[in-house]
């Protein structure tokens, strides 16, 4: 059986057990198409189906875009990785347990080595000190929202240890501040209009062409309400808010925030995966996809780059993917993953949290490619 076919077995079984309600996934080798499907729907309730051209809620697949930008912006002399965050963001200076201030760079930020934590906790205090985590909606923006970690002790010393955190919301800010503007400008400056990517916004480009969110539920996924937090027995307690995308006065999450369609996040993840193109330097892009944590782990067999996980022993990694892969995902329902030694770039985009991200679909598609 070929590729092909597993993929569409995997599709079909998906959908048909209502895990996935629409989907669209995009393999290319050496830069060029090998698959495209689109399948399901964008709207089951309304019997809108899936198209190529679906925007989808990005999630955490925001966060390369974001990195993207500042990397570009380091190649062309606007900030550097070293820089301290407080140096930007005055109002941004939390201290460790000791009381001391803690020396965040940008490479902790890009690298989730921080010391920050995506902690439903910050979600639960009282309205005046709640710190949103770029998935719930809000009307504050980044300093009347980031300011309030000031008073949260970091988890560890930074550089220490690593922990998946909010970390690329005060990148964006970062960003933002430098660029004089805001971080969507800077992100099309230096990473969408470059790629033609007409898109991947921190807006929707146009509300008839966005997906419906759907939680996981039993038997089929369910329309996701609006908030919506999942049970904690799901591996993930943050808030969601399918309406932020729409919410024009809430800051723009560069961990969460961007929606965007399918094949303009391929073009983006095949422009890294083959070299940088017009939007960074190979030199740039290798260092981007390497390990930048050291010694440190992220998870069991795996280090991280500035863009993603990073593959380096398959057997603990658990996986079918060559060392060297790096891959993330989106919680909204998005997974992705650059191969350089068998020179594949893959996407799963759904319109099902947690499903399509941390569940047993991206893991059936994976197998479906490798065979």
């Amino acid at each position: 059986m070929g590729m092909d076919q597993r993929l569409d077995q995997a599709i079909d079984r998906a959908i048909g057990e209502g895990r996935i309600t629409g989907t669209v996934v995009l393999v290319h080798r050496d830069g060029e198409p090998v698959y495209r499907r689109a399948a399901g729907f964008a709207d089951r309730e309304a019997g809108r189906p899936v198209a190529m051209d679906t925007i989808f809620r990005l999630a955490s697949v925001t966060k390369p875009f974001v990195a993207v930008t500042a990397l570009a912006m380091a190649e062309g002399g606007l900030l550097s990785v070293e820089d301290l965050v407080r140096d930007h963001l005055p109002w941004f200076q939390p201290k460790l347990a000791d009381g001391r201030v803690g020396d965040i760079t940008l490479h902790h930020l890009l690298t989730h080595t921080a010391g920050l934590a995506y902690d439903p906790a910050l979600e639960r205090l009282p309205a005046d000190l709640a710190v949103n985590c770029g998935l719930a909606d809000t009307d504050l923006d980044y300093e009347a929202n980031f300011s309030r970690v000031n008073a949260i002790p970091l988890r560890f010393e930074p550089g220490n240890q690593w922990l998946y955190s909010y970390a690329t919301d005060l990148l964006g800010a970062v960003i933002a501040k430098v660029h004089g503007g805001t971080l969507e400008e800077a992100v099309r400056t230096h990473v969408c209009d470059p790629l033609g990517l007409a898109d991947c916004r921190f807006h929707v480009t146009d509300a008839n062409r966005l997906a419906v969110a759907y939680a996981d539920g039993h038997p089929e996924a369910v329309r996701m309400p609006d908030p919506y937090s999942p049970p904690e027995t799901e591996g993930w307690t943050l808030t969601f808010s399918p309406g932020r995308i729409l919410n024009p006065r809430a800051f723009q999450s560069g961990g969460a925030g961007m929606a965007g369609t399918a094949p303009d996040v391929m073009t983006f993840l095949d422009t890294l995966a083959r070299g940088g193109g017009d939007i960074l330097s190979l030199e740039t892009v290798r260092s981007a996809l390497s390990n930048q944590i050291g010694e440190i782990e992220a998870e069991p067999g795996r280090k991280f780059t500035y863009v993603g996980a990073l593959v380096t022993d398959r057997r603990l990694a658990m996986t079918l993917q060559p060392e060297g892969t790096v891959r993330w995902g989106g919680v909204y329902g998005l997974n992705w993953f650059i191969d350089p030694v068998n020179r594949i770039t893959g996407l799963s985009v759904t319109n099902n949290a947690l499903e399509g991200c941390t569940g047993r679909y991206p893991e059936e598609i994976v197998h479906a490619i490798y065979g």
